[in-house]
């Protein structure tokens, strides 16, 4: 007698509940991320309740801290370090937004400097960064 095996198939499987796993896991990632816009530099900006500039194409940012420390990123400059640096955009100031990280505690007469050495330099697009105030 020929007895007939049965074809066993093989078995599959099946990819769908990883793949909702991993991305499950890459949204509490992205969650749960901080985003540091100021690089080791502890800036409160004062609040506004104004509403928010569209960032510009290419922008300028420049730190101020509370003691009156100014930063290009990471790296600390003098006043003077600062207006070199300005002077050298030439032609592109008119087109780059100077935006200006100040602390809320910083002095008034050192943020109206800083804008005024910006102007000097030709940037006609000048900006102070703020926080968005809550609404109550």
């Amino acid at each position: 007698m020929g007895f007939q095996r049965k074809r066993r198939d093989e078995p599959k499987v099946d990819m769908t509940p990883m793949v909702d796993v991993v991305f499950l896991l890459l949204i509490f990632f992205m969650i749960s991320t901080t985003f540091i816009e100021t690089p080791g530099l502890s800036i409160k900006l004062p609040e506004a309740s104004t509403h928010v500039a569209e960032k510009a194409p290419e922008e300028l940012k420049i730190y101020l801290s509370q003691k009156g420390e100014i930063f290009l990123g990471e790296t600390e400059l003098t006043t003077e370090a600062l207006k070199r640096h300005l002077g050298g955009y030439g032609s592109r100031a008119g087109n780059t937004t100077f935006l200006l990280l100040a602390d809320k505690e910083a002095r008034h007469g050192q943020v109206v400097e800083l804008m005024d050495m910006a102007k000097v330099a030709g940037f006609s697009k000048l900006a102070i960064a703020t926080e968005q105030r809550n609404k109550q």
